[in-house]
This record gives C-alpha cells, sequence and structure tokens, in this order.
C-alpha cells in the first residue's frame, strides 16, 4: 500500500545489481520510499549472501545464511529470483519493466545485451525507463570491457597514492582506504543521477540511460586533492593524517592514546595555542597565517607533539572543546556506536527479522521533516518476496508461478 509520507512512494525500482555499489544506491532509494525489487540468481543469490563471516544468527545462535556485508545494503527491498539466462526469465523481466520506474543494473558492459535486456531493448517496452548502468569504467573507452572492484579502483584512481604513511616513515606506503569507499560513494552519486533523470521525466516524459562508473567516480571525489594537482602541478604524496592545506589538521600523540585537531582557520589557531600554553605561537608570523603554517609545517608539528602527549586525549577534548577548537578521539566503533552524540542520532538501530528474530542495522543519516526516511523491510532472505511480487506486480496466479518454479526459472 503506498504511504504518501514516503518521499519516493510512487516509484518502481528493479535492482538487478549485486556486491554494493548497486545494491547501495538500491537501499537508498528505498529507505526513501520505492518499492524496490532485488533481482537475484535463483540458488545462490547476490554474491555478498556469502561473503562472511560474520553471519547474522538465529535465537538459536545458528547461522542465518545471510552475511553482515549483506545486510549493510539491502534493507527495505523485496527479493526475487530469476534465471535471466532462461528465456522465460528474461520475458518475465520485460513484464515486469512495463511498470517499472528504474532499473539499476551492474553487469559488464553489454552483458545484458545478449538477453535483451539493454537500455535499448527495454526502453521500447517502456520509454520512460530510467536504466541506470553501473560499471567499473563506463560504457566507453580503451577500458569498457574490464571489471573494476572497489580495491583496484582505488589503486588506479588515484586514492591509494594519498593515502597511508610517507615514505621515510614506519609503515610507509600505499594503503586502501578502510571501507569500500568508491562503491559506496558511486550508488550514491548514482541515486542523485537516478532522481534528477527522474524530474527531467517529469518534463519530458522519457526517461534516459545513465552510465555510472567507479573510476570516474574515485577521480571525482577526489575533491581538493585532484584540485591540487591541476592547478598546481605536482602530484601529492601520502601524508598520513595530515592535510595538504592546513596546518595543524592531524592526529597528536596524548598521555594515553591519540586525538584529531581540525584547526580550520586562524582564529580557531589561536585558540589552539592558548589551550596548549603557547599563545605566543599564535603571534609568530612563521605561524600566525594558515600559509606560513603549511611552510613550516615541520616544526610546528614537532612543538605541538611536545605539549599534547602531557595530558589524556579526554582532557585535552574538553579543553579544546570549552575554547571551541574541532577536536575528537579516533574511536574504535564500540566507542562510535556508544557515542552519547551518536545514540541521540539513533544511527543504530534494529529491524524484525524472520529468522533472527532481530537484525541490528546502520541506520539512514537523511533526516527529512515532511517525509522522513522509514524502516519498512529488513534485508530480505533470497527469494523471500518472489510470489508476492509476481502476484502485486503481475498479476499472476500461484498455478503460473509455481509453472516457473518447476521450469527453474524463479
Amino acid at each position: 500500500m503506498t504511504n504518501f509520507n514516503e518521499a519516493l512512494s510512487d516509484l518502481r525500482v528493479l535492482d538487478l545489481s549485486r556486491v554494493l555499489a548497486g545494491p547501495w544506491a538500491g537501499q537508498l532509494l528505498a529507505d526513501l520510499g520505492a518499492d524496490v525489487v532485488k533481482v537475484e540468481r535463483p540458488d545462490t543469490g547476490d554474491d555478498t549472501r556469502a561473503w562472511g563471516p560474520p553471519w547474522l544468527e538465529d535465537a538459536d545462535g545458528r547461522s542465518s545464511g545471510q552475511s553482515a556485508y549483506y545486510l549493510s545494503a539491502n534493507r527495505n527491498k523485496r527479493s526475487i529470483t530469476i534465471d535471466i539466462a532462461h528465456p522465460e526469465g528474461q520475458q518475465l523481466i520485460r513484464r515486469l519493466v512495463k511498470d517499472a520506474d528504474v532499473v539499476i543494473e551492474n553487469f559488464k558492459v553489454d552483458g545484458l545485451r545478449q538477453y535483451q535486456l539493454d537500455y535499448e531493448s527495454l526502453s521500447s517496452i517502456n520509454p520512460r525507463l530510467v536504466y541506470c548502468s553501473v560499471t567499473g569504467f563506463g560504457q566507453t573507452g580503451p577500458s569498457a570491457a574490464r571489471a573494476g572492484y572497489d580495491f583496484l579502483i582505488q589503486g588506479m584512481g588515484g586514492l591509494m597514492s594519498i593515502t597511508g604513511r610517507p615514505d621515510g616513515e614506519d609503515g610507509a606506503g600505499p594503503l586502501k582506504v578502510g571501507v569500500a569507499l568508491t562503491d559506496v560513494m558511486t550508488g550514491l552519486y548514482a541515486t542523485v543521477a537516478v532522481l534528477s533523470a527522474l524530474a527531467a521525466r517529469n518534463r519530458t516524459g522519457r526517461g534516459q540511460h545513465i552510465d555510472v562508473a567507479l573510476l570516474d567516480v574515485q577521480i571525482a571525489s577526489l575533491a581538493n586533492q585532484a584540485s591540487n594537482y591541476l592547478v598546481g602541478g605536482t602530484a601529492p604524496a601520502r601524508m598520513g593524517n595530515a592535510h595538504p592545506n592546513i596546518v595543524p589538521y592531524q592526529d597528536f600523540p596524548t598521555a594515553d592514546g591519540y586525538m584529531i585537531i581540525a584547526v580550520g582557520n586562524d582564529r580557531q589557531f589561536a585558540s589552539f595555542c592558548n589551550v596548549l600554553g603557547h599563545s605566543e605561537w599564535a603571534e609568530d608570523q612563521c605561524f600566525a597565517t594558515n600559509p606560513a603554517r603549511v611552510k613550516n609545517r615541520t616544526r610546528l608539528v614537532a612543538w605541538i607533539n611536545r605539549v599534547t602527549v602531557e595530558r589524556p586525549t579526554a582532557e585535552w577534548v574538553s579543553l579544546m572543546e570549552i575554547a571551541g577548537v574541532p577536536c575528537g578521539p579516533i574511536n574504535t566503533l564500540d566507542r562510535v556506536f556508544d557515542d552519547p552524540q551518536v545514540k541521540a542520532r539513533g544511527m543504530r538501530m534494529e529491524m524484525a527479522h524472520s529468522v533472527a528474530g532481530a537484525v541490528p542495522l546502520v541506520a539512514n543519516p537523511i533526516r527529512m521533516s515532511e517525509t522522513p526516511v522509514s524502516y519498512r523491510r529488513p534485508p530480505p532472505t533470497l527469494g523471500e518476496h518472489t510470489f508476492e511480487v509476481l502476484q502485486s506486480w503481475l498479476s499472476m496466479g500461484e498455478e503460473e508461478i509455481q509453472a516457473l518454479c518447476e521450469l527453474g526459472v524463479v
């Protein structure tokens, strides 16, 4: 039943994607109210269902067969199994597309053309269809046919060249970010593109094909670092936790660990110096302005390090907060979810689950006053909604669905 308190309650989405980037976009659309049907391979489903441990456990402590990885990107969807290699399965997708608004897929370039499930084929059935293709390298160019994975793209797209300790330090070398950030960012860009295409459709009456590539997104996400290179002509180097354009903006040792200082302007720097007991640093022409601090970074950071080790992290954080200096600890995830602010924002939530009883999830960070995010369905078990979707979208009877089951189509 349509709930008009949800922003996208009038949208139907077929999510043919798997792993993370495509499913992330599908989950975001689903959180915003869209009816998202996740189309999966019979028997195996999304690759990430098997990407464990850890596994969600049932009430008796037995594995439910759903990995934590899969759970992170498939909330609010309905799962239907269809074998698209089977002609009857292809026909089933075409029937579903007639009433769909959006298709999300992340097959290799032209991977769906052999089944006549590519954009050209499906848009001839439904000219209003918004068809979003997510690939590693895009639909064009010499690398278009290559498979792309987040780790690979983090390396090829430059992110790892600026992530890690500088050469000459212990532990030096390129590092990937600790989460598949390229996939997540690609999912976000894909969602923006889908919503933009839908807005355009409201004016023109026609859908369109969206080409989103992990490599393109990774490069776009380099933001100021890419701009630093394009304007300055020098490729940025790895700087550990330091910032290329702002000082001090990094981690500093304390008496019991580390803290982060994120000074964004000269006024904050003066306050920072006062807390450290060295107000004279802010008056020194070598450090009074940010460009001067960047130039004399090595000397200033060494001085700060000698002071910050004198007090524990919590004490520094408290003092800096009073002074209006951005400062915080480096939390492990148990501390993240125990943080009072994180709790107040409800970033950890639970949903009822048919196998496990309840499943813990990270909440959607979007807060909307009139059409808030809703949590209607936990991440589905494989094929959980096959009968339901075929009946509600296509008005198929049980006998017809059962016949498809016997053929191995669903």
